[in-house]
């Protein structure tokens, strides 16, 4: 091995980055495992100690991940109710054991060797996602990984022992332990995936989702506007999320409990104006569309966010119809005004006189340009 710093330590790498080249996908960041090794040795040679629960290591060239091959045991209720032992006698076999899937616990050797104790590769051909052992229930974020990665790896099953698995976990109130943030950081990383819909049938069949996101509503048919939004160029996390939230009323309660980031939650608050609009907007006559425009353009702050209604606008036009050249128009229109050049002379007469000076103006370029484009 060329790199010194790694003389005579024992490392594989591990786990996704495994599962991706053999499935001949693109591979993210690559872990390591390092066998029979200390923190002692780790810090001597360079490395760079960074976890907190357990130890692992940045490599202080690569800033590749190395972490001391470790085993675990369930110490409390959670997903951080558990204690680690990463001693020099734990093997590559006994670190792999304590993962969560057949087809994430593979390893191979820095010159290629596959290691596969746990028939990850045979799982991968038969494209089944299934949990290793036991040790699966004693970690509920595993519920929304199985998820999450279902909803990557959308052509595979979730083997039948998996779900049960996941289902009597549920029942013993292990999924009530997991905290928001757990919660999101799965739930936003299955709504980019190439197949959203699986993340929440998923959670359904194990009767995880009324408890990780309660009061939310999905539906099949919300499931292929998801399905269909992730081919979208424009996907977005906030416009998934808005999306997802498209049935449940409680929208404003969930996402306060997920933690969800304010620019997910807005966009959520934003998709039913702007579908209302859209859908009551085929009805207006002309005249009418001046001043209705503008007010959605107002409430939205879409003058000086266009393209966020933009996008609204897009994913409205999925769920109902919509006549969206003539939003389009209206926006470009509103926009086109300079209000600085309107502010200017009025400026003796006030914050009022001027808004009402730029509102008028933008009202006007509105049914100018609907005008004229009919």
């Amino acid at each position: 091995m060329s790199d010194p710093i790694l003389a005579g330590l024992q490392v594989y790498v591990v786990g996704g980055a495994v599962r991706d080249e053999l499935l001949g996908r693109t591979a993210g960041d690559r872990d390591w495992v390092v066998v029979g090794s200390s923190p002692e040795d780790m810090v001597s040679r360079g490395f760079i100690p960074v976890g907190e629960d357990f130890p692992v290591f940045l490599h202080p060239q690569t800033k590749e991940e190395y972490a001391l091959a470790r085993t675990e045991r369930k110490s409390g209720k959670g997903y951080k109710g558990f204690t680690f032992y990463a001693g020099a006698d734990v093997t590559l076999e006994d670190d792999l054991k304590r993962r969560d899937l057949t087809v994430n616990a593979m390893a191979k050797t820095p010159s290629g060797d596959l290691i596969d104790p746990l028939g990850g590769r045979n799982d991968l051909h038969n494209k089944v996602l299934r949990h290793i052992g036991p040790a699966f229930e004693e970690d509920p974020v595993r519920i929304l990984r199985l998820a999450r990665f279902a909803a990557r790896f959308f052509e595979f099953e979730v083997a039948p022992e998996t779900i049960s698995l996941c289902r009597r976990m549920v029942a013993l109130g292990e999924a009530d332990a997991l905290v928001p943030e757990r919660v999101w950081q799965e739930v936003s990383r299955g709504l980019i995936s190439e197949q959203p819909s699986r993340m929440f049938e998923v959670l359904l069949d194990c009767e995880a989702l009324p408890v990780v996101m309660p009061n939310y509503v999905y539906s099949p048919q919300l499931g292929s506007y998801l399905d269909s939004a992730a081919t979208w160029a424009e996907r977005t996390l906030p416009g998934m999320y808005a999306l997802c939230m498209h049935l449940t009323e409680e929208r404003k309660q969930l996402a306060q409990r997920l933690r969800a980031p304010s620019d997910c939650a807005q966009w959520a608050d934003l998709l039913p104006l702007i579908e209302a609009a859209c859908r009551d907007s085929n009805h207006w006559e002309l005249s009418q569309w001046p001043e209705q425009a503008l007010g959605l353009l107002e409430k939205t702050d879409a003058i000086r966010r266009p393209d966020r209604l933009a996008t609204l606008l897009n994913m409205a036009s999925h769920l109902v119809q919509c006549p969206l050249d003539r939003w389009q128009t209206a926006l470009q229109a509103a926009r086109s005004i300079d209000a600085g050049a309107i502010a200017k002379p009025l400026q003796e007469h006030g914050p009022q006189a001027i808004s009402t000076a730029v509102r008028a103006a933008r009202r006007e370029a509105i049914a100018q340009a609907l005008a004229s484009s009919v």
